[in-house]
């Protein structure tokens, strides 16, 4: 009697349990599965109108997932094949650019003037003395603009020259100093100075200057003046270029050692 009373509490508690699994967990997993199902059926229209079919969605799947393995495997080396193609351009711009001119110059052209270096290491040769303490080097005689460039060297101070120029004058100081009387301006090393054409001025190297040099650009003539304003004598390229090749013929650097300066 016992075992068979035992038996069945043990049965009616089974059925306890049995009905409230199906009172409580049943309901879950409907839920869940309807859930599912739900989720399922909207990624699959989303997927369709992404791609641009709306028929045929229970087909979906296996085309979706196969394009978009296509996709990730040919995004990195699409992505590498446009960066290369960027670096070769990039490398034949920058090959283009450093390319020197391939066509012809113009056969009346002039060569160009060259000089390394124009205060270092000079043979004290190039200097053409005008004075004893005044002396030019020649940089550029272009006698076919009647213009020259040359570098004006100083040694002492004092009075160089009153003189006016007919065309610009363009200076550069690359050493020492030097002032005009009839400016209150002094022109130090690395100065730039515009001589406009028609003024008179009177250059002076001050006191505590060893050697002055000035880059000088002068076009025309340059005509020394007294205190008045008359002319008493001049230069121009041609009695610079003469007086160039008198002295490097002296000197025994041959009187064709300027033409290299001319144009």
């Amino acid at each position: 009697y016992c075992y068979y009373q035992q038996h069945f509490i043990n049965i009616h508690t089974m059925r306890q349990q049995s009905h409230c699994l199906r009172l409580y967990f049943l309901p879950l997993l409907y839920t869940a599965l309807c859930y599912y199902k739900i989720s399922v059926h909207a990624f699959l229209v989303s997927s369709s109108h992404r791609y641009g079919k709306s028929s045929n969605v229970s087909a979906r799947p296996a085309s979706f997932l196969a394009s978009s393995s296509a996709k990730t495997d040919t995004a990195p080396t699409t992505a590498a094949t446009e960066q290369q193609q960027e670096m070769e351009a990039q490398t034949k711009k920058n090959d283009e650019q450093y390319q020197p001119y391939r066509g012809p110059q113009a056969s009346e052209a002039l060569p160009e003037i060259f000089i390394p270096s124009v205060l270092e290491d000079i043979d004290e040769r190039l200097w053409v003395p005008q004075t004893d303490s005044v002396s030019f080097r020649p940089l550029c005689l272009c006698t076919s603009s009647g213009y020259y460039v040359n570098l004006l060297r100083v040694r002492g101070s004092g009075v160089l020259s009153r003189h006016k120029h007919p065309g610009p004058v363009h200076g550069h100081v690359l050493k020492g100093k030097w002032r005009y009387l009839e400016h209150d301006w002094e022109a130090k090393e690395g100065s730039f100075v515009f001589e406009p054409p028609g003024e008179i001025h009177t250059l002076v190297v001050p006191e505590g200057v060893d050697e002055m040099i000035t880059l000088f650009h002068v076009t025309g003539a340059l005509l020394y003046c007294d205190v008045d304003g008359n002319v008493i004598g001049g230069e121009d390229v041609f009695t610079k270029l003469e007086l160039a090749k008198k002295h490097y013929a002296a000197v025994g650097l041959g009187e064709d050692f300027v033409t290299q300066f001319v144009r």
